[in-house]
């Protein structure tokens, strides 16, 4: 049954302005687009699309923010109760954001739900930094004082995917305004909804100076561009593919912007012959099906010892069984539809080209359904040189594919251009120990997946799976500058 769609009061209020200084601005584009819920592909509103002006407004607004007294002069403890205020916002509107977020991207309510939740602890956990950061004091002349202090960069712009839009702003917002930064934040165009209200909610539910905080929303071509070339931009933090990545830290290199980029994954599972196999599949599945694959650490390369791949692939197939696409609303939905008509029809175009590759293809495929709704698929008799294999997919399907031992299992882990995270399932401390060393990826998970920070340890990649890291102690190098003080007394 079809339960029946929630409707926000957001999405009844027309047209959705951008925000700056502030304020809610129409654009000055005059251009507006439509934002389609991908369950029942119709529009939900429209939103706008901010221009090279547009940016202009948002960069010189959060500039000054960044030099007035009420954001530059305020104590360490004063900006630790703003963050707690935007936490405390989110946690009591945090149903309707979730709802928002399955709206505009089909993941599940439930899922959503526990995001949110995240963004509350990510938030709470940046709240703690600002008096915490600490410079230091060097050994010197006695005739003279030398010492370091950590400052703000400036304006930080926050460019963040569709795929788990309020996540990846709060993970930027609370590193940004913990170091003392102001804010621009331009959310991809699918999935502006929770950006835009979030803004609502901080203007009207807490004390954050005008400024701080902005919401540009638009398409990458002429918004994410003109934000990207700013020169009022001091630096960009962007979650999304490595195409865009790569383009942007080269445009960023006209001024030497700071930039910190999170991209893609080709993460693999890996699976010893010591496993708790159940556990094992249930999460090897999970890896990539919840969400519908949608997610830079999606498991798209299992890798299991040879002398258990029947038995682990009978087990990984009926887990697979549990996760039947269905509407985000509806009670036991382990998995939405995928977010576009343009992203189910790239996805379904690489199950067609892994069957012209010579794979063999369990499950898998659209419905024909409404909705963008698309069966898992598990890969079979496929080959290292294999495209599927070599390029990021983002939708409901892995390979599964056979390894020796430790040196075999790192080796074909580690054979991607990307190294963003990886899932090591053994009971062995010396198998875990020396595959987590070996494995070139940003992040290691031990017989469990997923395990997402909130603030305390790093996440990021190695090679093309991004550039520098968010959370942990990282986000000091990240967001702040150290400036030495020589004293002559």
């Amino acid at each position: 049954m079809v339960p029946d769609r929630p409707r926000p009061a957001l999405l009844d209020e027309g047209p959705l302005p951008l925000f700056i200084g502030g304020e809610f601005v129409a654009p000055h584009s005059g251009r507006w687009e439509p934002t389609i819920d991908p369950t029942t592909q119709k529009p939900l509103t429209t939103v706008a699309v901010a221009d090279a002006e547009d940016i202009d407004a948002a960069v010189r607004a959060a500039r000054a923010a960044f030099v007035d007294p009420s954001w530059s002069a305020i104590t360490p403890q004063r900006r630790t109760e703003l963050l707690l205020q935007i936490a405390y916002a989110i946690e009591a509107h945090g149903q309707e954001l979730a709802i928002l977020d399955s709206l505009e991207m089909g993941g599940a309510l439930w899922v959503n739900q526990w995001l949110v939740g995240q963004c509350v602890d990510v938030l709470r956990h940046y709240a703690g930094w600002p008096t915490k950061i600490y410079g230091q004091t060097a050994p010197s002349d006695p005739t003279k004082f030398h010492y370091t202090v950590r400052e703000p960069l400036g304006v930080v712009a926050g460019i963040t995917a569709w795929n788990g839009p309020l996540q990846q702003l709060c993970w930027k917002l609370g590193a940004a305004l913990s170091t003392g930064n102001t804010f621009v934040h331009k959310p991809a165009l699918w999935s502006s909804l929770s950006a835009i209200r979030l803004a609502q909610i901080i203007a009207a539910g807490t004390d954050l100076p005008a400024g701080v905080f902005n919401v540009v929303s638009g398409d990458g071509a002429m918004t994410g561009q003109a934000l990207i070339e700013h020169p009022g931009v001091d630096k960009i933090s962007f979650t999304g593919s490595v195409a865009t990545g790569r383009h942007i830290l080269r445009t960023s290199a006209v001024d030497l912007k700071r930039v910190t980029l999170e991209l893609g994954g080709k993460s693999p599972t890996i699976v010893f012959d010591d496993a708790d196999l159940p556990a094992a599949a249930q999460t090897a599945a999970a890896a990539f099906c919840q969400g519908s694959g949608q997610g830079c650490v999606a498991g798209s390369r299992i890798f299991v010892q040879e002398s258990i791949k029947d038995e682990f692939r009978d087990l990984l197939l009926a887990a697979m069984d549990s996760y039947v696409a269905g509407d985000p609303f509806a009670e036991g939905t382990q998995m939405g539809p995928l977010a576009s008509r343009e992203h189910f029809d790239r996805v379904n175009g690489y199950l067609d080209l892994a069957r012209q590759e010579g794979a063999s293809v369990h499950q898998g495929g659209d419905w024909q359904a409404e909705g963008l709704f698309m069966r898992p698929a598990l890969l079979e008799n496929v080959t290292p040189d294999m495209r599927v294999i070599r390029e990021e997919i983002f939708g409901p399907l892995s390979a599964l594919m056979t390894f020796t031992d430790i040196e075999d299992a790192i080796a074909k882990g580690n054979d991607t251009s990307y190294g963003l995270s990886a899932s090591i399932w053994t009971r062995d401390f010396v198998r875990t120990q020396r595959t987590a060393a070996g494995l070139r990826v940003g992040t290691v998970w031990v017989n469990t997946y997923a395990d997402m920070s909130t603030g305390t340890v790093p996440f990021g990649g190695f090679k093309t799976s991004g550039l520098g890291r968010e959370h942990g102690t990282d986000v000091l190098d990240a967001y702040t500058e150290t400036k030495t003080v020589m004293v002559t007394m």
